[in-house]
């Protein structure tokens, strides 16, 4: 049976040696987010810092830090919802095998939350500022609550039913908040709490919400999972806890959930907008500071013994990796059947999720063709980009099964070296221009604005990848020290940005005929740093897919327009530099890196963790 809160967790996971105690002082203040990062980095345990500075509350982080670990918290329920997700695919299955389906009955019964009269979350009350002021980034714009769930009930249709369970960026002070009052709610597009909200905000209404800290690990995670509109996270909260989500009912405001830690309970007016951040983000730069909700705070409860679970974001990989593993072990068998045709879909982590989608899909539109070229892909792109967060990629490359049945999604040097191989820059280039893109990427047009390409490639080899440079390779003036990235991908130093439309894109394809050498390599990247592009396949994805927006910033070589379709006869070219309008890169604090050492050396606390 799973934890009935976090308490329980924490207890397990120290048990069974996956949990370390800090005891001593340490400061939120960024101390303990370099910690969670290092520790993360060394595939570390949970650590349970019991000595905060400024605070009475001890801190949790690491939690979901390994894949593993993850599977660990959810070992009593994490098969038999997988089974519930094959039920969802083929219904008929219960009747083929019904013992391996029978057990998976309770944990469908721990689907349906229940009502009780009391709980621990509301046995106090305190303030904002008695809470950990978690500040992850030198240049963040304040405290932040890393690892919420955030409950709203739909204003048309009240009840649990239609509720909404959300991970969203909550800054407890800063800016010009009122102390103790005000809080942002920082959500991004395509996220459920906006439905709720235009819906308050349509009735003029201010909108009822709870953000609850802690609680069964099933909380968060459920408060990330890709659910389809209107079916409520507390289901799945319920089904992966083993246990039914406790209710408690208050008289003018939303529900509580009776075993989290914490919850702060408020309103959000219909209009009401404040400037939010800046925050180190998933992407490895800072989103900015932006006009976003506020949230009036009414309450902020806590249970007795309420501990703060806590994360760190960043440049991935970082813990909430484990979050996108997990889901996909969950939900991946279930895509065929939501996306006809489609196989599998990888939303590539080290480039920040968002920019960057692989898929495998089928091309069995022309099975007589003699060469096989991408129709039914395309049709199963569009699928894709338009599922839910699926819609805020930039870059999508999807390549037919029928190539090579045992090609692996989740190794990506092997996926693109089997799609370079393939693909055609004359055909195979399909633009979305003037579109919605990541919230927190600066790469495009403005806030939530940029552009997508499909790339689909099908058929059968067009091309060996070079893999060394050619040794009668000429660059033009002021590109310098190419590198050899991956076979058919070469990264060159280009001059640095210094405005947006500096033509240099230009110049360089310009400067090259399609017969030139450097066309051994279909693949071509502008970068500031060639060496670091190079260095690792995950510089390479976190530079390319986070510094690029698809329309202002892919070239080529013999580049042309027919018909309004774009492409080129030589090298496709990314120019992946930092613009002037993109965000600054995360970069931590000297000082504290210096004190989190001192932390590590024999004798000290964190000897032996990092």
């Amino acid at each position: 049976m799973g934890y009935r809160n976090l308490k329980e967790c924490v207890d397990d996971l120290e048990k069974h040696d996956q949990l370390v105690r800090i005891q001593s002082e340490v400061d939120p203040h960024l101390e303990a987010a370099e910690i969670q990062r290092r520790v993360y980095e060394a595939q570390g345990p949970a650590i349970f810092f019991e000595n905060v500075k400024g605070c009475q509350f001890p801190m949790v982080s690491n939690l979901f830090g390994t894949l593993e670990r993850t599977r660990f918290l959810f070992r009593d329920t994490l098969d038999l919802v997988k089974r519930l997700v094959e039920l969802k695919i083929d219904p008929t299955a219960a009747l083929k095998h019904p013992l391996r389906y029978a057990r998976a009955m309770p944990t469908a019964w721990a689907m349906q939350p229940k009502y009780v009269s009391r709980g621990a979350v509301n046995q106090n009350e305190t303030t904002l500022d008695q809470l950990p002021q978690l500040v992850s980034w030198p240049d963040d714009g304040g405290p932040f609550v890393t690892l919420p769930a955030v409950y709203t009930e739909h204003p048309d249709d009240s009840g649990w039913q239609k509720s909404n369970l959300g991970m969203y960026r909550i800054q407890l002070a800063g800016n010009n908040y009122i102390a103790n009052e005000e809080v942002g709610v920082h959500y991004q597009i395509h996220r459920g709490i906006g439905v709720h909200h235009a819906a308050a905000i349509r009735k003029g209404e201010p909108l009822n919400v709870n953000i609850f800290i802690g609680g069964p690990p099933a909380l968060p995670l459920s408060a990330v999972m890709p659910l389809p509109e209107g079916l409520s996270e507390l289901t799945f909260a319920g089904a992966l806890g083993g246990r039914r989500v406790q209710l408690i009912k208050t008289e003018d405001h939303l529900p509580l959930i009776a075993e989290a830690d914490f919850c702060i309970s408020g309103t959000i007016d219909p209009q009401h907008l404040k400037p939010e951040g800046p925050f180190g983000d998933h992407l490895g730069y800072y989103s900015l500071k932006h006009d976003f909700p506020v949230l009036n705070v009414d309450r902020v409860y806590h249970r007795t013994d309420a501990i703060w679970p806590f994360t760190v974001v960043g440049r991935p990989p970082q813990e909430d990796t484990a979050f996108g593993e997990i889901i996909h072990e969950i939900t991946g068998p279930a895509i065929p059947s939501v996306l006809p045709g489609v196989k599998a879909v990888h939303a590539v982590d080290a480039a920040g999720v968002h920019p960057l989608l692989l898929a495998i899909g089928s091309e069995r539109y022309v099975p007589y063709a003699v060469e096989r070229t991408p129709l039914e892909l395309l049709t199963q792109a569009n699928a894709i980009l338009g599922q839910g967060q699926l819609s805020l990629a930039k870059y999508l490359f999807i390549t037919a099964e029928q190539d090579n049945p045992e090609l692996d999604i989740h190794d990506i040097s092997h996926f693109l070296n089997h799609v370079l191989k393939r693909v055609d820059w004359k055909r195979d280039l399909h633009f979305q221009t003037k579109t919605t893109i990541d919230t927190l990427d600066y790469s495009g047009d403005g806030l939530n604005a940029g552009s997508k390409v499909v790339i689909a490639a099908a058929g059968k080899v067009k091309r060996e990848l070079a893999t060394e440079i050619p040794s009668n390779l000429s660059l033009p003036t002021n590109f310098s020290d190419p590198r050899v990235v991956l076979p058919g991908i070469l990264a060159v130093k280009a001059p640095e940005c210094r405005e947006l439309s500096d033509e240099i894109l230009d110049q360089f394809c310009e400067s090259i005929h399609a017969d030139d050498p450097i066309n051994q390599f279909p693949l071509l990247l502008l970068v500031n740093d060639s060496e670091f592009t190079a260095r690792t396949l995950n510089n390479f994805l976190w530079v390319v897919f986070t510094r690029s927006n698809p329309a202002n910033d892919i070239g080529g070589i013999g580049a042309f327009a027919e018909n309004k379709h774009w492409g080129c006869r030589g090298s496709l070219v990314i120019d992946a530099r930092i613009k002037p309008h993109h965000a600054p890169p995360l970069i931590e604090d000297p000082k504290i890196t210096a004190r989190v050492d001192q932390l590590a050396a024999p004798g000290s606390p964190l000897h032996g963790l990092i």
